[in-house]
This record gives structure tokens, C-alpha cells and sequence, in this order.
């Protein structure tokens, strides 16, 4: 299973809302984050103290159009997938809400499954575009370019295919070390001519790449008989 993958959920309805944070996060595979205006959901999203891969915005909200924030925080350059939930299913209400920028539409009442699939659904597909970021210590991973930035050195590491493979892997399964056995079938594929040694030395390679000190590993952590992504470098490997 996928690591935790942390959604904004804008909806001023409480029991809607409470049922949601409820449902997304019972399997580990979402936290959660509540905002019920878009006062408070531009303070999570544009303060630059929170991350979200995707949002659920309902279009009514006590202080303004959910279409409008989608709006202005696509303009602002946020492209994770926002998900917009509205009371009506016309087709004037659905357009408006895709033109401004909404990747998916769902009209209330719905069924909880339906939204969990529709949310893999676009997870799937922003996560192989070239929109996507993920922050690993201090580099911004962009998996679809094959690349690494450091923001603060001004510097560019590259990386190959199945690199940029194990690093989006291991950072989708979270706090949850991987086998070598299931990396390298994700990665590689039932290929029986591949062995640990393989991944153990595009390990060895990445480290060289990522790690400030590759004999002190912060991020690529050996652990359980596999290897876990520690995104905020705060752990040592024993």
C-alpha cells in the first residue's frame, strides 16, 4: 500500500466533512486536513507550512465560490488534483467548475467509494505528469523529469529511469520499509535474470547522489530487510 498521502478536505458542511476525514484516513492511506472557508484553506495552502497532494473543495462556502479559489490557486501555480463536490449536477455548473480548473466533478449527494476511487484515480494520473513534486530533504524530486533540485546550492542531479523508480516508490510507501524482493519486482518487474545485488547497487548509487554524507545515511534508510525514504532526513540508519 502507498504511503500516507495527506488531502485538504474545503467544505463548511461538519457532518460531511468529519465523515470524510473519518473514511479517508481508516486504511493509513491518507491524513487529512480540514479547512471550512477559503480564508482558512489559502492560509494551509498558499503559508507555505503544509503540503497537500490533492484537494476536495466543495463549491459553496460561507465566504466565497470554491470555483473562484480553484481559480486563483491554479494562477498561483498549485497543480495538485482538486477534486470539487457541488449540490448541483448541471451541466452549466459542472463546465464552469472544470473551466476553472477543477480536474473532476462530483455532485452531492455521492457515494464514498466512488470519491475514493475518482481521488486514486487523479493521485494516479498527476503522479506520472510532469506537474508532479515531492519534497526528499532538501531537494525537490521531480520523478517525471528524472530529476533532483537543490534549491539552496543552485544544483541539478540527475538521475536514471529506475533511480527516479525506486525514489518515487519507497517515498509512495511512507514510514513503511519495502523489501528488496517487492522493490525490485516494482521497479524491475518479475524479471528473473535481476537480482538484490542489482538494486543493492542503484541503492549504493543513489546515496552517492542524495546523501550529504553517504556515510551517514539521513534519507535512504536500510531497514526490516529492505529500505524506507526518510523525506525530512531527521533519522539516523543504525
Amino acid at each position: 500500500m502507498a504511503g500516507d498521502r495527506p488531502i485538504l478536505i474545503v467544505d463548511d458542511d461538519e457532518a460531511l466533512s468529519a465523515l470524510l476525514l473519518e473514511q479517508l484516513a481508516v486504511d493509513g492511506e491518507f491524513t487529512t486536513a480540514h479547512a471550512s472557508s477559503i480564508k482558512a484553506a489559502e492560509a494551509l495552502l498558499l503559508g507555505g507550512s503544509a503540503r497537500f497532494d490533492a484537494l476536495i473543495l466543495d463549491v459553496s462556502l460561507p465566504d466565497g465560490d470554491g470555483r473562484d479559489l480553484c481559480s486563483r490557486l491554479r494562477q498561483r501555480g498549485i497543480k495538485v488534483p482538486i477534486i470539487m463536490l457541488t449540490g448541483s449536477d448541471e451541466e452549466a455548473d459542472v463546465v464552469r467548475g472544470l473551466d476553472s480548473g477543477a480536474n473532476d466533478y462530483i455532485s452531492k449527494p455521492f457515494r464514498l467509494a466512488e470519491l475514493l476511487a475518482r481521488l486514486r484515480a487523479q493521485l494516479r494520473i498527476f503522479e506520472n505528469s510532469e506537474d508532479a513534486v515531492f519534497t526528499i530533504g532538501p531537494y525537490v524530486f521531480r520523478p517525471a523529469a528524472k530529476q533532483l533540485q537543490d534549491p539552496v546550492k543552485n544544483r541539478r542531479i540527475r538521475l536514471t529511469e529506475k533511480e527516479a523508480a525506486i525514489l518515487k516508490y519507497l517515498y509512495r510507501a511512507g514510514a513503511v520499509a519495502v523489501s528488496r524482493q517487492v522493490l525490485l519486482n516494482e521497479v524491475w518487474g518479475y524479471n528473473a535474470n535481476v537480482t538484490t545485488h542489482t538494486l543493492e547497487t542503484h541503492i549504493y548509487r543513489l546515496r552517492q547522489k542524495i546523501e550529504p554524507d553517504p556515510t551517514s545515511v539521513r534519507l535512504l534508510i536500510t531497514e526490516g530487510g529492505g529500505y524506507r525514504l526518510d523525506p525530512e532526513g531527521t533519522q539516523r540508519a543504525a
